[in-house]
């Protein structure tokens, strides 16, 4: 049985997001020297897009950030704190993503991640998402379900 509690987002949660997200990618900024600032205006990703929370113990244990567009729901932002990996959080994130996604109407889904992130490439493709197209060091990934 799951720990966590998956929760939509709110205000008050914008800098636990944001220092999760810092963890989450702490460990991809010494290869990634083109990392964009993943955790800047989580206020405003809150306000602005569908941002849901995994919560263990009450501290924000992870987080993913979806934006409706045209035709498809893009995955903009999938983040577990390192002390909360390999517990299935990422899945069970990715699960209310494309739960969310069907339930909106979309059958599409699309996410970028990095050329230095290959095990993240590698947990998508085992969740049945598929390469699209590389663009420089990004890779487009989709998804129909």
């Amino acid at each position: 049985m799951a720990n966590w509690i998956l929760r939509r987002a709110d205000h008050g949660d914008a800098d636990d997001l944001a220092a999760c997200i810092d963890a989450a990618y702490a460990r991809y900024a010494a290869r990634i020297t083109d990392l964009p600032p993943v955790s800047a205006n989580c206020a405003e990703e809150i306000a602005k897009h569908q941002v849901w929370v995994a919560e263990i113990q009450n501290e924000i244990a992870g987080g993913l950030v979806m934006i409706p567009e045209d035709g498809f729901m893009l995955i903009a932002n999938v983040a577990v704190h390192p002390d909360h990996m390999g517990a299935g959080l990422g899945r069970a994130l990715i699960a209310l993503a494309e739960t969310e996604s069907v339930d909106q109407g979309f059958r599409r889904m699309r996410l970028t991640t990095h050329v230095e992130m290959p095990e993240n490439v590698l947990f998508y493709e085992h969740l049945g998402w598929e390469q699209d197209h590389r663009h420089g060091n990004k890779i487009s990934m989709i998804k129909t379900t």
